[in-house]
C-alpha cells in the first residue's frame, strides 16, 4: 500500500472490511474523517486514515462505545485503559449470565413459584456480608437452647461457604440451594438435633470433652505428616513410614493417661490392633453420605462452593505402616 496515495470509499471499505455506509458513518461523526475530497466531493482515504478505520472495527467488536473510541484515537485514552475497562465490563456480565443460568437451572429441576424465582434471583446476587450473616444466623440457632463445646462451634463455623470472585454456575446453584436449605425451620431443628445427639450420647461427652479436643489438636499435625508420606507414595514399611507410625502410636497411647492411669503399653499387638482399626476407619470412610442429611447435605453444599473436595485420610497406608511397625526394625 502506497503511504502517499489516496483511496476512494469503495476500496476502504474492501480494505478495512466495513461497509461503505460505516465508512461514511464514522466520516459524519467525526471518528475518521477522511484526508481529502475530489472536486466532485466523492472522500478520500489515506494508509493513516485506513489504519484508524481497522482499529475502530475491532474495538466496535469489542463493544467499545463511539466516545470511548474517540478518546483513543485523540490520545485522550490508551488502549491498555480501554481493555481494563471493558475487561471489567465483561466481567460483570460474565457474573450476571452465570447467575441467570444458576437460576434458571434452578427453576428447571424444581416447580418453583414466583415467589421463589424472585426469592432464588436474590440469592444469586446477595453480597458477601449477607451471605456471612444468614451463615451465622443459622449456627447461632444450631447452637442455641444446649451447650456444645466452645470449640465444636468454632469448627463448625469455619466451614462455611465462601464464593470465589468469579463463581462457575454450579457453585451459584449450591449456594441457592444451601441458603434455602439453611433458612428452612425444620432443617435448623434437625441438624441441632443431630448435632446434639453426636454430642451427649455414647462416647459424645468423653470424644468432646476439653481435654480430648486438645489431643485431637496435637494429632493435627502428626495426621498431616501421614497424608503427605501417603500422598508422595512413601513405601509402609520404609523408615519413614515406621517413623509415622511411631508418632502415631506415641500419641495414641498417651490420649487416656492420667497421673492415675499410665499410657497404654506400646506393643506389637496393640500396634496390629491400631492397624486393624485404621482398616475399619477406611470401611466408614467409604460410607456414602446420607443424601436426606441435611448436616451432610450442608457440607456437600459448601465443598462445591468453595471447591475444596475433601482429602481423604489414608487409613489403609497408615494400617500397613503400623503392621510394618510391629516388625523388629531390620
Amino acid at each position: 500500500m502506497d503511504m502517499n496515495e489516496l483511496y476512494a470509499i469503495g476500496d476502504v471499505a474492501r480494505r478495512t472490511g466495513l461497509s461503505v455506509s460505516a465508512v461514511r458513518y464514522y466520516a459524519d461523526a467525526g471518528v475518521v474523517t477522511p484526508a481529502a475530497s475530489t472536486p466532485a466531493g466523492h472522500r478520500l482515504y489515506d494508509v493513516s486514515a485506513i489504519a484508524r478505520l481497522e482499529l475502530v472495527r475491532t474495538l466496535r467488536e469489542l463493544d467499545a462505545g463511539l466516545d470511548e473510541i474517540r478518546r483513543v484515537l485523540a490520545g485522550e485514552a490508551t488502549l491498555r485503559e480501554l481493555a481494563a475497562t471493558h475487561l471489567a465490563l465483561l466481567a460483570r456480565q460474565e457474573a450476571r449470565l452465570r447467575s441467570r443460568r444458576a437460576v434458571l437451572s434452578a427453576i428447571l429441576r424444581q416447580d418453583s413459584t414466583a415467589e421463589q424465582v424472585t426469592l432464588m434471583h436474590k440469592l444469586a446476587g446477595m453480597p458477601d456480608e449477607e451471605r456471612d450473616r444468614l451463615i451465622d444466623e443459622f449456627w447461632t440457632e444450631v447452637s442455641t437452647g444446649w451447650e456444645p463445646p466452645e470449640r465444636m462451634v468454632e469448627w463448625w463455623r469455619a466451614a462455611r461457604p465462601e464464593l470465589p470472585e468469579h463463581p462457575t454456575a454450579a457453585q451459584i446453584e449450591a449456594w441457592i440451594e444451601l441458603a434455602e436449605l439453611i433458612r428452612d425451620t425444620e432443617v435448623r431443628q434437625a441438624v441441632r438435633r443431630e448435632l446434639h445427639e453426636a454430642c451427649t450420647t455414647g462416647a459424645g461427652p468423653l470424644m468432646t470433652s476439653s481435654p480430648m479436643l486438645d489431643n485431637l489438636e496435637a494429632a493435627t499435625p502428626i495426621g498431616e505428616a501421614v497424608m503427605d508420606a501417603a500422598r508422595e507414595g512413601v513405601p509402609p514399611d520404609s523408615p519413614r513410614g515406621r517413623e509415622n507410625a511411631d508418632r502415631w502410636i506415641g500419641w495414641l497411647t498417651g490420649i487416656f493417661a492420667t497421673p492415675d492411669s499410665p499410657p497404654i503399653p506400646d506393643t506389637p499387638e496393640f500396634r496390629i490392633q491400631t492397624a486393624d482399626h485404621m482398616l475399619a476407619g477406611a470401611e466408614w470412610d467409604r460410607t456414602p453420605p446420607d443424601p436426606e442429611g441435611p448436616l451432610d447435605r450442608y457440607m456437600a453444599l459448601v465443598t462445591t462452593m468453595n471447591n475444596t473436595p475433601p482429602e481423604r485420610f489414608p487409613f489403609e497406608w497408615l494400617a500397613e505402616a503400623l503392621r510394618a511397625s510391629a516388625l523388629p526394625a531390620r
